[in-house]
């Protein structure tokens, strides 16, 4: 095809920018809905191919686009279209930014990759294979070539060219019953090599090659013959990845050990429990000092790392058996990650089709000379270590790094730069998680410009800064401009990305949120339930994107008077969340936070009790006595045993807070207020109304200072002063100031 070439007069081809046995992949233009996307076109292939193979990779490359066109996950490449123009199969899949697993061992020398890196890829990988697997879907062929990291530090998996269905057995045997060898020999389990049954966890033990090779700089069997390669799979124990690298975490020594095992039956039951391992070890206690005599290797610059000397792996049999006939095609040598490595024979059919790795076609040269590497590399370090403050819930520090890195990267690479972008996007994100929406809306906003005018109005990044804007809007209260850009943001997503991809339904997700604060309940709980049920449908029913669109069906169900619904709901995302995440995850007891708020609500105080002393302890432990949620929770304590007619303990409840809230968040802060109000309650209960009258005239004051005079919370005040006044026998000044509550605003 030409240059120019125009496929089913809808995808323009611009340029080749991978190539791999079975084809290539070009850059290109949806014409009809204006995206930029992928084309991956398999080559031609001519009549002296042996007419079995053709068959393998045409049906190869059709049960490719198949299987993914089936996934919708982040973690998934996402595949628009397939068709066959010309005689020429074609697979159209998002364009993804950024370089494969393979390609980034390479830019790093073959050395190892930064820790912080290794776990946040295993821990993406191990969502997507969670969902892939979910689907029935086993991938068969995972390796460093097959998996992408994009500029934002997301991971994708790609190529399902040989994934196995698990309704689908009679394809698969005829798939594997050419002679060909389905896989790639440095990253295929024992049960493949034997020819024995294979599910979800011959997958596992892939991954577990590749997070070797990523954390070594070589796989677990890296040897010149392939059938040697085979043979350590199956019958050889690979050294600890730490017996190579002293700095790596115990446990994730101990995980990818794990994962590597012979048996099936010893490695992590799925890859949901490999995440929760994951999740787990990153919670836990610093990784182990370095072994004695063993140096630990720095983790930055990516460009200058120690080199890693892997040892000799356990010795390989003397006499191994003979090859079979259906490895014999496959090449040994060093693992496809490097450039040095033999290829395959061009001649060899076998060969092709077991090379399914893309490799970057050479970018033209720039007129601009590029920065130096190694600073280039520092800086995304610097990056990636705020991004993970920011996991950590460290915000300010995160925001402090961001900024420093955005100043930085303006400076070397020029302040339109994506990299400069993603640094400041990444200092708004902090700041709102600050409660700084301001600040945070400023930032979006020049972020959102400029990527419109370098990238586009409606590429991706352009996209996420203009909804993490209305998300600013929606915490200043300005829910109606928030409401009008999350509509337009949901329209260009919905073009470009189509209504079931993981970006479109967060931006619905967020968009129920906010008609639920613009009054209409109804459409927000409409809104939200279809999202809950798509990503059910597409994610499953425990993913976390899942649980937080239900919990805010639970919210608007609760809003609309439906609060035995609301409370089923709340009740079935904290179990659930109680299960995938912990019982002390921030999301689990938020779930049993609103749990208890409602029973409260439904009048049982005393189950509402239960809940809130739960909540209050674990919080106390994960955010300590003055963390907000520590003290929401407490607030919701002494609210229930306000119900309970405990007033003497509510008031100290409630005094405590109160005063607590004052000290960190300040007296005008409408959560002071609001326990200050509570105080005001319980002092009034217990017929002490004059230091009630106080603490309600207090709160009164601010909120026509904060709020103005026809606020409702002002309004409300007014009434508990007035309440009070008239307690005291000071009938006169209550209604006075009843007047003054029901006098209509000024004009």
């Amino acid at each position: 095809m030409g240059d120019s070439g125009l496929i089913q007069g809808r995808y323009r081809l611009h340029e080749v920018i991978g190539r791999g046995g079975m084809g290539e992949v070009w850059r290109a233009t949806d014409e009809a809905l204006g995206r930029r996307v992928a084309v991956k076109c398999l080559k031609p292939l001519g009549p002296q191919r042996d007419p079995q193979v053709l068959d393998v990779v045409r049906e190869r490359f059709r049960r490719e686009a198949r299987v993914a066109a089936a996934l919708q996950h982040r973690g998934i490449t996402v595949v628009h279209d397939f068709g066959e123009y010309e005689g020429v199969l074609f697979l159209v899949m998002e364009l993804l930014e950024g370089r494969n697993l393979s390609q980034l061992l390479a830019a790093n020398a073959q050395h190892p990759l930064p820790v912080q890196d290794l776990v946040e890829i295993a821990d993406q990988v191990a969502d997507a294979l969670a969902y892939t697997h979910g689907q029935g879907i086993v991938h068969r062929d995972l390796k460093p070539a097959n998996i992408m990291r994009l500029r934002d530090g997301t991971v994708k998996i790609c190529d399902f060219g040989i994934a196995r269905l698990g309704a689908d057995m009679g394809f698969t045997s005829k798939l594997t019953g050419t002679g060909i060898a389905m896989g790639t020999p440095h990253y295929m389990s024992p049960e493949q090599i034997g020819g024995g049954e294979v599910d979800h966890r011959s997958d596992l033990y892939s991954l577990g090659c590749v997070l070797y090779e990523l954390a070594t700089g070589s796989p677990p069997f890296d040897l010149g013959d392939s059938w040697a390669i085979l043979i350590g799979h199956r019958d050889t124990v690979p050294r600890p990845p730490r017996a190579h690298r002293a700095e790596l975490p115990d446990y994730f020594d101990r995980l990818v050990v794990d994962l590597l095992a012979k048996v099936p039956a010893e490695r992590p039951a799925d890859a949901g429990d490999l995440r929760r391992r994951i999740v787990s070890g990153r919670a836990g206690p610093p990784p182990f000092p370095p072994l004695p005599g063993v140096p630990a290797q720095p983790s930055l610059p990516l460009t200058l790392p120690v080199p890693v000397d892997p040892g000799p792996a356990a010795p390989v049999p003397s006499a191994p058996a003979p090859a079979p006939a259906w490895s014999r095609g496959m090449t040994g040598g060093h693992r496809p990650a490097g450039a040095a490595g033999p290829r395959p024979a061009a001649h060899d059919p076998a060969a092709a089709v077991l090379t399914t790795e893309w490799t970057t076609a050479p970018a033209p040269a720039g007129p601009a000379p590029a920065p130096p590497a190694e600073l280039v590399a520092v800086l995304a370090g610097r990056h990636r270590a705020g991004m993970g403050l920011g996991r950590l819930g460290r915000w300010d520090e995160a925001e402090a790094v961001h900024r420093s890195v955005a100043e930085d990267r303006s400076r070397v690479l020029g302040e339109d730069h994506p990299d400069t972008l993603a640094s400041h996007y990444e200092v708004g994100f902090a700041l709102v998680r600050l409660d700084r929406p301001a600040d945070a809306l400023r930032v979006f906003e020049r972020v959102a410009r400029v990527r419109s005018r370098v990238l586009g109005e409606d590429h991706p990044d352009t996209l996420a800064a203009r909804q993490e804007r209305a998300y600013a809007l929606d915490r200043l209260g300005r829910h109606s401009e928030a409401y009008a850009l999350y509509v337009a943001v949901l329209a260009a997503r919905e073009r470009a990305e189509g209504p079931d991809h993981p970006d479109t339904l967060r931006c619905r997700h967020n968009l129920a949120f906010t008609l639920g604060r613009l009054g209409r309940l109804e459409e927000s709980y409409r809104t939200a339930r279809e999202v809950a049920e798509a990503r059910a449908r597409l994610l499953g029913e425990d993913h976390p994107d899942t649980l937080m669109t239900r919990h805010e069906v639970a919210h608007v169900l609760a809003r609309l008077g439906r609060r035995q619904e609301a409370l089923a709901q709340y009740r079935a995302v904290a179990g659930a969340r109680a299960a995938a995440l912990g019982a002390d995850h921030p999301d689990t007891l938020a779930a049993h936070y609103e749990t208890g708020v409602l029973l409260g609500r439904l009048g049982r105080a005393a189950d509402a009790l239960d809940v809130c002393r739960s909540v209050v302890a674990s919080r106390t432990r994960a955010q300590g006595a003055d963390g907000p949620e520590t003290l929401r929770a407490r607030h919701a304590l002494a609210v229930n045993l306000g119900r309970l007619g405990r007033w003497e303990e509510a008031l100290a409840e409630s005094g405590d807070v109160h005063a607590v809230r004052t000290r960190v968040l300040g007296a005008d802060h409408p959560d002071t207020l609001l326990s200050r109000r509570e105080t005001g309650v319980a002092l009034g209960r217990l017929g002490r109304w004059a230091e009630a009258l106080e603490a309600h005239r207090a709160v009164a004051s601010a909120r026509l200072r904060l709020l103005g005079p026809a606020h409702p919370d002002t309004l409300a005040a007014l009434d508990d002063e007035a309440h009070c006044l008239e307690r005291l026998g000071r009938r006169a000044e209550a209604a006075a100031l009843l007047l003054r509550a029901a006098a209509p605003p000024p004009a």
